[in-house]
């Protein structure tokens, strides 16, 4: 993610005070003998400084290099003249003119700020005389550009004496007048910075006071510089596990760093606004905010308006206040508020009745009194009760009062253990409120993502909209018109990991998981209609799924799908016992002490404190340990930071290099391109005859590119068509409404409405096929099932279609339809007649009966469960029910065969088609033109559905890791990680199953219960050839583009990148550790014959050579030796690079056709195996005779082989073949003891890819495009 140019803590420090024309009135008043106590002045700005505060006189790098972190950028903004001064003096009692306190005659300020403003937002009371010093007080400020970047500022207000001088006529009644009054007024001093750090930049200027109030009056300009140019050489840390600490004396000053790159540091105290408020209340005020209402918060006193506000907006995340944010307004600006526009500002309370009256359609805050009101047009909706009563549950376990917490320790006698103590407890604190505000507003906005189409950008708000709870519709009718959801909506297009995505994720419930494994994910099932009848504590589950705690799990769904689990144990369901899903950093936040400041406006002076800064950190980076690869990343991002400030770009692009290798995540994009761009020819000389630098430049601008690409997506509502559409459009349309996403089905679907007609869909035909669709989804939903049908039904079992009430061979009543069988609901005493499953069918068929003198079509259904023959007369539905049941009954068969749940929601999902076409059309072609959707019907009456007795009883369950993509894509990799991967810091982990498809998704599978956690990683854009589990923290994946890239299993993201291959990465392997200290290593090949080792931990080049051959495709790792497998040869290479041993092509496939696909080595026997492209067969060598094979075995009716594997005795072999003209995959079972096929198993309609092992107990399989799914095996 990019940053801005680098800056410091300090962006500007304002100093503001009484302008010199209230002043000299002021002396005016008091010559006249007029009272002076209490009387305005006007405040006017009195300094700036900015950075750069130092600059060399004549820098050989130009201008590009400024000594300072600062936003060069600058802007002339504040020009005035000199005025005469009242003579004014300090406390001593010296006098003092313009040459004391002054402004400069032309300030220089960074662009963003305006200091027009500031005086009022300074003394936003106004500037009055005192009669006697006030204590100092402090207050925050927001300022907000016109693109929505913030600046933040804290003010101090602390007051200095005035002391008249009695010089001139000072005569009253011809006696002179007596000592005058000592009255006092306050100047301000405001730091600002680009960051929020309220608490640290209050304890800078709690620390600089002590010092100011000390010094002489003629040294206060030079104070209040020195004190600027130290924070301006405070650099920000970044996001993660390090904080920065400096000292400013007599408080250590503590800047934590940012959770990530999505949000801002917390640098205040989140429980403020529940000091404040009841939960009832901080519902109210998130509401008005979701909603975009005109908000006014209002209090007595001003630092709590803008931290309270500013509270709010953490609540919030990850959506983003669009509109005006001012926390503060000063009396003189507060027609601000009758904007016409969606606000967020705060004002005094004495200011409520004025604002009130003159202002409408307000929610007021009342910070003091803890209420909120509303004016009659500004009516806040309720939240959605569920997410509600779940905040208010979390809450009431805040422990919010710290003395509760130290009440059991003892004083303490240093103040430093006293304010860390204080500041850890606050750490814990504000992160358990993150936890509770990111899991209500996950709560609020789960069920966006069941609505949204990622192809097209296209989000179905009337969909979304019923699919709420009545009650809830009118907040969401609100929430859903907004600027803040629409940019929350284009994040979630884009796929963003962010702490939101990761919470829904990780509670979800087991039975969501499963159901959106298939296409009708949002059909309710038998549980959810079971609550619908049920009191509102037992719906809560289905909204939150494992979100809430101790709500139990129906374990029936999962049940089947469990029994092929991977796990050795039974599974306990999350949903029981889940925490919040945002939990705290499982590592602790390491701290980074700055040097003690030098003199700060001494340019040499500033350059060795940037050296001294540079070598310690260069000592942390020498002395982490190297498997903390986050840490480390941290100190490499702030010595390229400070290299980059002092000078040393060159240095500066080394560390950004190491960094980008290292974590990804926090990669300072913006900052490496002004690197760049700062470059003098002597440095740009030096990168050019450097190729890694030049590569990680080009890849920086590329990856740049696409961000901004990717970012620039628009989000489009689902709309009707109103034009005719051709195929192309009626596809797009159909994707876009939700209603189905594979394009076979669809291009069925537009073969059916454009039967006998232009091949073109009439608009109003569309409307009517997606009304009856959503019309039968609605009913479906309704349904009002008795409770003694639920219980005959499966917990997850949904209803789709009811027919009308028809008279049947027993009795009369409705059919009902759900993916598993038929019933019949009977009229008159509600009750239940199994009709039929659809496994147990044998004969559906269309007759009629007897009615008067009329013959009526009816349907007869035999099964093989019974000997009567079930009849119902559906009359003019028959024919309609007669394709779906078949449809139904061929999907079953085949599902049955072929271990595919999925077969059974295409095909249900082709039944729900039918119904919706012979609806829209109501025509006699209307049953011709559905019975085009009837795909697996079709297929069972033109051949065989069987499958081999050995394939079916070695074949377990398959998955479709392409569900949500328009078409299916070829599962390119496969690798299964057991329970230990990512499992680091946790109770433990699930094994995963991880799939590539194409164009660089990786798919992510719980191998416990084969649901999908993961829709879709995007590792760059191109082809994934091969992966590797390493160090249980890190998965591997070398990719054509020549990166391999390191994706980290508990965030799921992509954060590193290793760029030295310049050829397409084929293989990946792990070195075996001689002992538990040696340092782990990894190894990579590329295509070009490369071979690199890695040392994991460092992710450091430890060695590299190339090897002679044509097209290196892989590599493993045997007995200490590297076995590399090129086109042309299999080599035995020492780790040093030479060559061992090598086994070239067998004489009798040597050709342009044929070349290695794979190979097997038995240590133990001292056997090679290897298998060929172009060739239906396997060679096993003898190692110690290396020139042709002692064996080949055969492979019938195999044409390739395309990958293979060891497990157990046995290999595994994957291959393509053709049958009857057709493109098919096979799977052999070979025995490598008596080198013969044990079994030949039919996996799958396309070619075998990839093949991995699942602990020598299941091999999983992956096809090519024209299958694109995944078979588990089970390994005998």
């Amino acid at each position: 993610m990019a940053v801005n140019n680098p800056s410091g803590l300090l962006e500007a420090c304002v100093v503001v005070g009484p302008s010199s024309e209230s002043l000299k009135e002021l002396c005016q008043a008091h010559l006249q003998g007029k009272e002076i106590k209490h009387r305005s002045l006007e405040a006017e700005v009195l300094q700036v400084h900015a950075p750069p505060f130092v600059s060399k006189e004549s820098d050989p790098d130009g201008p590009g290099h400024a000594p300072a972190f600062s936003r060069v950028q600058r802007r002339r903004s504040f020009l005035k003249k000199k005025r005469e001064r009242p003579a004014v003096s300090s406390n001593s009692g010296t006098k003092t003119n313009d040459s004391t306190i002054s402004r400069a005659d032309d300030l220089t300020v960074p662009k963003d700020i305006d200091l027009i403003a500031l005086p009022q937002l300074c003394f936003p009371d106004g500037l009055t005389v005192a009669p006697e010093s006030q204590e100092d007080s402090y207050h925050f400020l927001v300022f907000t550009d016109v693109f929505g970047n913030q600046t933040h500022g804290v003010v101090v207000q602390y007051y200095k004496s005035l002391q008249f001088s009695l010089e001139g006529v000072t005569y009253q009644n011809g006696h002179r007048s007596s000592k005058p009054p000592r009255l006092y007024t306050a100047y301000g001093i405001c730091v600002i910075s680009k960051y929020p750090y309220y608490n640290a930049l209050r304890d800078c200027l709690s620390s600089f006071l002590v010092q100011l109030k000390t010094c002489r009056m003629d040294d206060f300009e030079e104070k209040v510089k020195e004190f600027s140019a130290k924070l301006a050489l405070v650099p920000i840390p970044p996001p993660g596990q390090l904080q920065v600490v400096f000292s400013l004396k007599p408080l250590q000053i503590v800047l934590p760093p940012r959770e990530d790159m999505d949000r801002p540091a917390v640098d205040l105290d989140l429980h403020l606004p529940f000091l404040c408020f009841r939960p009832e209340q901080i519902l109210q005020v998130i509401c008005s905010i979701l909603t975009e209402q005109r908000v006014v918060f209002l209090c007595t006193d001003w630092a709590r308006l803008t931290l309270v506000a500013e509270c709010f907006m953490f609540f919030i995340h990850p959506l983003c206040w669009q509109h005006p944010f001012v926390p503060i307004l000063s009396r003189q600006m507060l027609d601000f508020l009758m904007a016409p526009t969606a606000y967020l500002m705060g004002c005094h309370t004495h200011h409520f009745e004025e604002v009130a009256a003159e202002t409408e359609d307000l929610v007021l805050i009342d910070i003091d009194s803890g209420t909120v009101t509303s004016s009659c047009d500004a009516e806040l909706p309720d939240m959605p009760l569920i997410a509600t009563e779940c905040f208010k549950g979390r809450v009431e376990g805040l422990q919010l009062n710290y003395d509760l917490e130290v009440c059991w320790r003892g004083s303490s006698t240093d103040m430093s253990e006293l304010r860390a103590h204080r500041r850890q407890w606050q750490c814990k604190l504000n992160s358990q409120i993150l936890s509770i505000t990111l899991e209500l507003i996950v709560n609020i906005f789960r069920d966006v993502h069941d609505h949204l189409n990622y192809e097209h950008r296209v989000f179905n708000s009337e969909e979304f909209l019923k699919s709420q709870e009545t009650a809830d519709q009118a907040f969401y009718k609100k929430v859903l018109e907004t600027h803040i959801f629409h940019s929350f909506l284009r994040e979630r297009l884009s796929r963003k990991m962010d702490a939101f995505a990761r919470m829904e994720i990780n509670t979800r419930s087991e039975a969501y998981r499963l159901r959106t494994m298939s296409d009708s994910s949002r059909k309710p099932v038998m549980q959810d209609i079971t609550r619908k009848y049920m009191g509102p504590e037992n719906r809560l589950n289905k909204r939150l799924g494992m979100s809430l705690p101790n709500l139990a799990e129906d374990h029936s769904l999962t049940r089947p799908l469990r029994q092929l689990s991977l796990m050795k144990s039974p599974l306990i369901d999350k949903g029981a016992t889940l925490s919040p899903g945002f939990k705290l950093p499982s590592k602790s936040v390491k701290t980074f002490k700055l040097p003690e400041f030098p003199p700060p406006l001494a340019f040499h002076y500033v350059q060795k404190y940037y050296c001294d800064l540079i070598n310690l950190l260069s000592e942390f980076i020498a002395t982490v340990n190297p498997q903390d690869s986050s840490l480390l990343a941290r100190y490499y991002y702030l010595r390229g930071l400070v290299s980059y400030v002092a000078g040393k770009r060159l240095e500066a692009l080394g560390d950004f290099q190491n960094l980008y290798r290292t974590d990804m995540d926090i990669f300072p994009t913006e900052l490496m391109r002004a690197v760049v761009d700062s470059l003098q020819e002597s440095e740009r000389s030096v990168v050019d005859r450097r190729p890694d630098l030049k590569r990680l430049i080009s890849r920086v601008k590329k990856s740049s590119e696409q961000a901004r690409l990717k970012d620039s997506g628009s989000v489009k509502k689902f709309e009707l068509p109103r034009t005719h559409m051709l195929q192309e459009d009626f596809v797009r349309r159909v994707q876009e409404s939700g209603i189905v996403k594979d394009q076979g089905t669809i291009s069925r679907l537009f073969d059916a409405l454009t039967v006998g007609q232009q091949k073109q869909v009439d608009p109003e035909v569309f409307r009517d096929f997606y009304t009856i669709w959503k019309e039968t989804e609605a009913e479906a939903q309704d349904v009002d099932l008795p409770a003694s049908v639920l219980e005959r039904l499966d917990s997850d079992e949904r209803v789709f279609k009811i027919s009308s009430s028809v008279k049947t061979s027993h009795g009369v009543g409705k059919i009902a339809m759900t993916d598993r069988r038929l019933f019949l609901l009977t009229e008159g005493r509600p009750g239940y007649v199994e009709v039929a499953r659809f496994r147990d069918l044998e004969e559906v068929k269309i007759s009629s009966a007897p009615f008067l003198l009329l013959r009526i079509p009816s349907l007869k259904i035999k099964t093989s469960r019974r000997r009567e023959t079930f009849e119902a007369n559906l009359k003019f539905e028959c024919d309609l029910w007669h394709l779906m049941i078949k449809e139904m009954w061929a999907g079953r068969k085949m599902a049955d065969e072929h271990k595919d749940p999925q077969y059974v929601q295409q095909a249900l999902t082709n039944a729900l088609l039918m119904d919706a076409v012979v609806g829209c059309l109501q025509s006699q072609k209307a049953i011709f033109a559905a019975s085009k959707l009837a795909y697996f019907d079709r297929m069972k009456r033109e051949g065989p559905m069987m499958v081999p007795k050995t394939t079916s009883e070695t074949l377990k369950h398959k998955i479709n890791p392409c569900l949500n993509l328009p078409t299916p894509q070829a599962v390119d990799i496969l690798l299964y990680t057991p329970g230990e991967l990512g499992a680091a810091g946790s109770d433990g982990s699930d094994p995963k199953l991880w799939c590539a498809l194409s164009g660089g998704k990786v798919v992510v599978f719980d191998a416990a219960s084969w649901s999908m956690q993961q829709n879709s990683i995007q590792v760059g854009t191109s082809r994934l050839n091969c992966m590797l589990g390493v160090d249980q923290q890190q998965l591997w994946i070398g990719s054509e583009d020549s990166v391999i890239y390191i994706i980290n299993p508990h965030s799921m993201a992509c954060n590193k990148q290793l760029t030295e291959h310049r050829a397409e990465v084929t293989g990946l392997a792990l070195e075996d550790r001689p002992d538990k200290y040696s340092p782990l290593a990894a190894y990579s090949c590329s295509v070009e014959g490369t071979v690199i080792m890695w040392e994991v931990a460092t992710l450091q080049v430890r060695r590299h050579f190339r090897l002679s051959c044509d097209g290196l495709q892989s590599l493993q790792i045997f007995g200490g030796r590297l076995w590399c497998c090129a086109l042309d040869c299999v080599m035995e290479v020492r780790r040093n690079g030479t060559l061992h041993r090598k086994v070239a092509l067998p004489d009798h496939l040597r050709g342009p056709p044929s070349f290695y696909s794979g190979f097997v080595v038995f240590h133990e026997r001292e056997q090679l195996w290897t298998g060929c492209s172009n060739a239906g067969e396997l060679c096993v060598w003898h190692l110690s005779d290396p020139k042709r094979p002692f064996q080949r075995i055969q492979l019938p009716d195999c044409a390739s082989v395309v990958c293979m594997i060891k497990v157990k005795n046995q290999i595994w072999v994957g291959c393509h073949g053709y049958s009857g003209g057709k493109a098919h995959g096979k799977i052999y079972v070979v025995d490598t003891e008596h080198h013969k096929v044990e079994k030949e198993l039919v996996a799958h309609s396309d070619s075998v890819q990839t093949l991995s092992s699942a602990e020598d107990r299941y091999v999983l399989s992956g096809a090519a495009g024209q299958d694109g799914k995944i078979a588990i095996w089970k390994v005998e």
